[in-house]
Formats: C-alpha cells, sequence, structure tokens
C-alpha cells in the first residue's frame, strides 16, 4: 500500500459540493493529467468540455434527469470521444482515401480512450482534494445534449463528472470480492457466481445500514432489474447518426 493506492481505495462518490471554485490552474492540471493516460496508437480520441456557465449547467443538468448536483458543483466536466479530429486528418492527408471513421472499432477505440482520460483526471481531482462524480444521465437526452454544446459529427458525449468540494460524508460502497473479478490464466465461471452470492450478502448489509433498514436489495436482484428494463435505446440510431458503428 502506497499513497496513490490508498487514495484510490478511498474513492467515493459525491453528490454534494460546497461553492469553492476550481482554480484554471488546477482544471488544467486536472485534464493535463487525464491526457497521460494510454491512447490506442496515440490516437487521443476523446475532447473535455469545461462547463461553468450557470445557465449552461443549469440545462444539462435538466437533461441528465434534473441531477441537482450538476447545478451545484463548480466544474462540470463533459468527457466527449472524439474522431473529429481524425477525419479532418485524413482528410488533409489522405483525400484519395477511404477512411473507416465509422467503424465499430474506431467507436470502441474513442470511448476507451475517454474511460482512460477521465479516469486519470478523476484520481488527479481527488489527489487535490476534491470529489467527483460521474453523470451517466446526459446519455438519456443525448440529442439534445450534443446540440447544447455543439457537437460536430464524429463527437458524441459519453458522460460528465462533476468536480468540486465535498459538502458531504459519504461511506465507501463495497465492490465485488476480488475472486470474482480476477481470474488466473482462464475464466472460472464458477468463481464468478460464488462471488456473486458473496456480494449479495454483503449488498444487503451496506444497503440496510444506509438506509436505516428502507432498502435490504441484493446486488444481483438490482442488476436483474436493469438488464430486463428498456434504457437509452435511441443510442443506437444516435450514434449511427453521428457517423459512428456504421462498420
Amino acid at each position: 500500500m502506497n499513497e496513490t493506492i490508498e487514495l484510490m481505495m478511498k474513492h467515493r462518490s459525491v453528490r454534494k459540493f460546497k461553492p469553492d471554485p476550481i482554480s484554471e490552474e488546477q482544471l488544467a492540471t486536472i485534464v493535463a493529467a487525464g491526457q497521460m493516460a494510454s491512447s490506442s496508437s496515440s490516437v487521443q480520441a476523446y475532447s473535455v468540455i469545461a462547463v461553468t456557465d450557470l445557465t449552461l449547467k443549469s440545462k444539462l443538468a435538466e437533461l441528465a434527469g434534473n441531477q441537482a448536483y450538476v447545478n451545484e458543483c463548480p466544474v462540470f466536466l463533459v468527457w466527449c470521444a472524439d474522431l473529429f479530429r481524425l477525419k479532418d486528418a485524413a482528410k488533409q492527408h489522405m483525400p484519395d482515401k477511404e477512411a473507416y471513421a465509422d467503424s465499430t472499432e474506431n467507436f470502441m477505440v474513442a470511448t476507451i480512450d475517454v474511460a482512460l482520460a477521465s479516469q486519470n483526471a478523476a484520481l488527479a481531482a481527488e489527489s487535490l482534494g476534491y470529489g467527483i462524480v460521474y453523470i451517466g444521465g446526459l446519455r438519456t437526452r443525448i440529442e439534445d445534449v450534443s446540440e447544447l454544446l455543439g457537437l460536430p459529427e464524429g463527437v458524441y458525449p459519453v458522460y460528465g463528472m462533476c468536480i468540486g468540494v465535498a459538502d458531504q460524508e459519504t461511506g465507501i460502497r463495497p465492490r465485488l470480492p476480488l475472486d470474482a473479478v480476477l481470474h488466473q490464466n482462464q475464466y472460472n465461471a464458477e468463481q464468478t457466481l460464488e462471488g456473486m452470492a458473496q456480494y449479495d450478502e454483503t449488498t444487503i448489509a451496506y444497503m440496510n445500514e444506509r438506509t436505516q433498514g428502507a432498502n435490504k436489495t441484493p446486488w444481483s436482484v438490482s442488476m436483474a432489474k436493469r438488464l430486463t428494463e428498456p434504457a437509452r435505446l435511441q443510442m443506437k440510431p444516435f450514434l449511427e447518426g453521428k457517423g459512428f458503428m456504421k462498420r
């Protein structure tokens, strides 16, 4: 265990923020740390939109499902998968060749790049004493979010991230047992299912304490419900319309 690992092990989502501002220098440092994440073939297929305008934040909070903490945080980052630069590079330097920016592989590369960079940035923010929470709710009305932010073809908002000084104390949500996640040399389905059963007991106790007995739902029940309810089925046609995943 070292300071970096200790910081990572203390991660929790923060949903209430103090009004303390984040300086431009600190914000630049946080995003620059994100840029140092690994990137496939150095394509760096992502962009970040820092939203501080109160009116714009309010509208994004509404589009994300009326999540108040988007309004409260001093800086709201919108992390976007971005193939716009790559398409322009191909147009400039190889105009006579067919470009494959619309391939499923390049969609995956861009989305993975966003995830790696944003998690680097989250860790950097937490090391500076800030709290963060990811906002996947931006995808619920993704067309409106994209229009509001002026995103061109080849760019889509993957999620948002609230950053600010935490104004709450929250517990650390337990994770799956390591044995359910870490496999040696080949996948062990039995080990995974045993770990899931153990995790159900852990989450029952956690939710019971967190909600003062109002909720004792096991993790597997929550996941079953999540998987059997349609959600954001507009994503595929939206992404295709933005020039992603056409082949």
